[in-house]
């Protein structure tokens, strides 16, 4: 039986790549797993019975769940083998021995091998990989056998051997493959301008290939040689579909770390990440609990040397988003600007993020009062309200050239939509498309009517609009004497900027914020509202009968009317007593009295 707190975790799982880790009650890693969808995997584990003993087994064991998010699955594959044999989980059978994925090398020596292996040498060679797929490492290792002339062969060519005659050439050179280095019929210049473009493809230029063999394969079509065709065709999807780096792996970075950082109010959110020897081998997330107004750098400097005390780590790089000013003796802070560590603290960030976010989920559901209540500081805070904002209204207005103008109120109660407060305007004073006096008018109507029937007022009203309908809903505050009593902002669409009565500069909120994130919901709810009611207003004015305005006429005498003469002239034209036959004389009075005067 799933514990409430497990089930909820399952429950918010993201639906993107990424490994899964189930922890046991002891905190030990029992087992690693990776998914192209973490969701829809994980719960397999749950929702069925059990195929064999270690599985159930396994599953009675799990009291936590721990994820990592990654780009795609080749990534989950080689994140996966890396901590299997870190860890070395209990229950993983599979990826526990030495063996890894293999890489492409570029041999350090006079004219370059091109090679494939599992095993990198600290000899100063190029490192391409790892490669998840076997068959796609092939595929290019082939296509540089095509493209260009690369020697396949171990001899040793230092210029000395060259000189001295020893070697003749091969079968490849009789096929065009090799140009003989090894006889001196090629430099070693043009050889590495080659092994240059070859490097180029394999950091993932591919576009002057792809156009090569675009270009080669129309000729071959031109040519009748449709075989040779479909094959260079197959090369280009297999070029199209290549990944090729990862972030995961890099023979590059060595030895580092990498820590990001989240705040809220009172808890701040961090990942840590240790490389060693080019792989990710741990991805740790936690929470600390905030009891000053510390930022993000000096959260790190007090938590990091802890993380590297209790991970043993050596490393002498740490990157991070904001170098702190603390200086460290044992290594140095880096904020990288490309390459392969920007796209490991990318890695970094976008894990801190869906753990703060399965966090927020976790406590919503378990304790939501207080869930809401720091929502709530936040907005007080960010918007330097002096009271706590439970009440919150946001109007919008809706109209098509001016026709149908209505105008939707929402009201949040503790941060939550409380729909049975919701309430539309019909607008009443305001002739032709006018935005800024439609909002006057509805705003004056909504909270004249509040204070007659002496109901609870607002702490913050939200405008959908920029400074025009902001200043048009602060006029009907000031004539109501509300203006200095309850906060008032409006949120211009475009760049979400946030406006404040009778100033002109606006305040850009952080685009995580919550604060945001609710005066958004807040916008979307009214407009959403709004378009509802003015369709269904537009729907009603074209479906008008003339006859729906005849005090007596009910809706089966309309039917029986429009049926049999489905016109006003008709009405007019057709024979009394048939009329008088239809619906009685009272109701012929009224029909007729009514039509001639219209």
């Amino acid at each position: 039986m799933l514990s409430t707190e497990l089930e909820n975790k399952i429950k918010n799982l993201p639906t993107t790549s990424g490994v899964y880790q189930f922890i046991s009650n002891q905190k030990k890693i029992i087992y690693v797993g990776k998914a192209k969808n973490l969701k829809k995997r994980v719960l397999s584990y749950f929702n069925r019975p059990a195929d064999n003993f270690k599985t159930k087994l396994l599953v009675s064991q799990i009291a936590d769940i721990q994820f990592l998010v990654v780009e795609n699955e080749a990534d989950a594959f080689l994140l996966e083998n890396n901590l299997i044999k870190t860890h070395q989980p209990k229950y993983n059978i599979l990826l526990k021995d030495d063996k890894s994925y293999p890489w492409i090398c570029v041999k350090n020596e006079a004219f370059p091998r091109v090679f494939s292996t599992r095993q990198i040498e600290e000899d100063g060679s190029f490192y391409f990989g790892p490669y998840p797929s076997g068959k796609m490492m092939q595929t290019l290792l082939k296509l540089f056998n095509e493209l260009f002339t690369i020697r396949t062969c171990s001899l040793d060519l230092s210029q000395n051997k060259i000189k001295q005659n020893k070697y003749k050439v091969c079968l490849d050179y009789h096929l065009k493959k090799c140009k003989g280095p090894c006889v001196g019929l090629q430099t070693e210049k043009e050889y590495l301008q080659e092994i240059d473009q070859m490097k180029h493809i394999l950091k993932g230029n591919l576009k002057p290939v792809l156009n090569y063999l675009n270009e080669k394969m129309m000729k071959q079509s031109q040519l009748l040689l449709f075989e040779e065709a479909q094959s260079t065709k197959q090369k280009i999807s297999s070029l199209e579909n290549y990944h090729a780096k990862s972030l995961i792996v890099s023979p590059q970075e060595k030895e580092l770390d990498t820590i990001t950082c989240i705040q809220e109010e009172k808890k701040a959110y961090l990942n840590y990440c240790i490389v060693k020897n080019g792989a990710l081998i741990n991805s740790l997330n936690i929470v600390v609990n905030k009891k000053l107004e510390e930022n993000n750098s000096e959260i790190i400097s007090f938590v990091l040397p802890r993380l590297r005390q209790q991970f043993g780590s050596t490393s002498k790089i740490v990157l991070v988003e904001e170098s702190p000013e603390v200086k460290e003796e044992s290594f140095q802070y880096v904020v990288p600007q490309i390459g392969d560590k920007k796209k490991l603290l990318e890695f970094s960030i976008k894990n801190v993020k869906w753990f703060k976010l399965d966090k927020e989920k976790a406590e919503k559901i378990k304790n939501p009062e207080q869930h809401y209540e720091r929502i709530l500081n936040q907005i007080k805070n960010d918007l330097r309200m002096s009271q706590l904002p439970i009440h919150i209204e946001c109007f919008d207005n809706s109209n098509i050239q001016g026709t149908s103008p209505v105008s939707a109120c929402v009201v949040f109660k503790n941060a939550k939509p409380s729909k049975k407060d919701y309430r539309h305007f019909h607008v009443k004073y305001v002739i032709g498309p006018d935005d800024f006096a439609t909002m006057e008018e509805v705003v004056y109507r909504r909270y004249k009517r509040l204070i007659e029937e002496k109901k609870p007022l607002p702490q913050l009203i939200v405008i959908d609009g920029g400074k025009g309908q902001l200043s048009a809903a602060c006029k009907s505050l000031k004539k109501l004497n509300l203006l200095e009593k309850i906060t008032i902002i409006g949120i211009a669409k475009r760049l979400e900027e946030i406006f404040f009565p009778e100033d002109s500069i606006p305040i850009y909120l952080d685009k995580r914020s919550e604060t945001l994130k609710t005066i958004q919901f807040l916008r979307n709810e009214a407009h959403r509202f709004g378009i509802t009611f003015h369709r269904q207003t537009r729907i009603k004015k074209g479906i008008h009968s003339f006859l729906d305005d005849i005090i007596g006429i009910g809706p089966k005498t309309k039917q029986i009317l429009m049926e049999k003469f489905k016109s006003k002239k008709n009405i007019l034209h057709a024979d009394k007593n048939e009329v008088i036959q239809l619906i009685g004389l009272e109701k012929y009075k009224k029909l007729i009295h009514f039509l001639e005067n219209h």
